[in-house]
This record gives C-alpha cells, structure tokens and sequence, in this order.
C-alpha cells in the first residue's frame, strides 16, 4: 500500500508535540519552534519569533544572496561560526565564546551548527546556529535563551535547530 502526500509535505517541518511549524515557500526553508513564542517584525531578519516574557528566548532567520554553491566553499564548521558570530550575531561589545561547531548533512545538502556563548554587561545569552548554502542565498538561523535558563530551554532549542531544512524554490 502506498501512501500519496501533497507535494508541500515533502518540505514541511514535521511537526511535534509543543511545537509550531513554518514554511516560508517564498524563500524555500522550514523549521519547528516552541508553542506560546509570537512572530514580531524585525528589520533585516526575515523571520523572528520570540517568548514573550523571556525575550532572550528567541528564533530568528535570515538569507542573504550568495554565489556560493555550498556551505563548505566558506571554510570549516569553526571558521564560518566564529566569523558569522563576531561580525554579525552579537554586538563587537560582547564577549564570545565559540562551544561547538560541527558539519552535517540533510538530504544530500551540508549544513553547519554552533554554540556560542554572547556576554554582555548586563546578561548572558547561551546560542544556537545552523548554517547552510542554497537556491543562491546564505540561511541562518539563530536560537537561544539567557544562561540562567540554558539547562531548562537547551533541549528545546536543539529541537529548533534540527528542524531547520532548506529545499528548492
């Protein structure tokens, strides 16, 4: 017995339990993030979802137009993360701390994840990124919460960040 599914289920995040999905069909991704989070508009993101009691708890995305064909025509995992992190994902002002950075592969299509760890004066926010390369446009998404609440949202967060899928447009 076969099953047949719309076409727009071949590319949807599967969603789960806690969760809402999105599908942005314009710029070709989608992804999972937490039930009770509120889109809220912000200039240069192209998507943002945030809670809206913890505001450091917080989803965005953004594209930007690549002649690149693959992620990894950028360099490694650590260079890209390093490089995105101090020149675009937190402020010159904050102390970063790169954890992690790591390769993985999505239907044929390469993807780089991080964790780093952005110090402000006044709060400090434990992140998540992924990374990725196609229908000519640089993804990222960022995630993360404040350090005081790392422990209890770093499983959420990792659900976001593994939800996150490209496909072509």
């Amino acid at each position: 017995m076969s099953v047949s599914l719309p076409e727009s289920a071949s590319f949807a995040a599967e969603t789960k339990k806690g969760y809402l999905a999105v599908t942005d069909r314009k710029d070709g991704y989608s992804f999972l993030y937490p039930f009770g989070w509120q889109e809220v508009v912000v200039q240069g993101q192209d998507k943002v979802f945030k809670d809206v009691i913890e505001p450091l708890e917080s989803v965005s995305v953004n594209t930007v137009a690549t002649s690149k064909g693959d992620i990894r025509d950028l360099g490694s995992p650590q260079e890209v993360a390093e490089t995105l992190i101090k020149k675009v994902l937190a402020p010159p002002s904050q102390k970063i701390k790169l954890v992690e950075a790591s390769e993985h592969d999505v239907d044929g299509k390469t993807y780089y994840t991080f964790e780093f760890i952005a110090q402000a004066p006044n709060f400090t926010r434990h992140a998540l990124g992924t990374v990725t390369i196609g229908n000519g446009k640089f993804y990222t998404l960022t995630t993360g919460a404040n350090e005081r609440r790392w422990e209890k949202m770093k499983d959420k967060l990792h659900t976001v960040i593994d939800s996150f899928k490209t496909f072509v447009v």
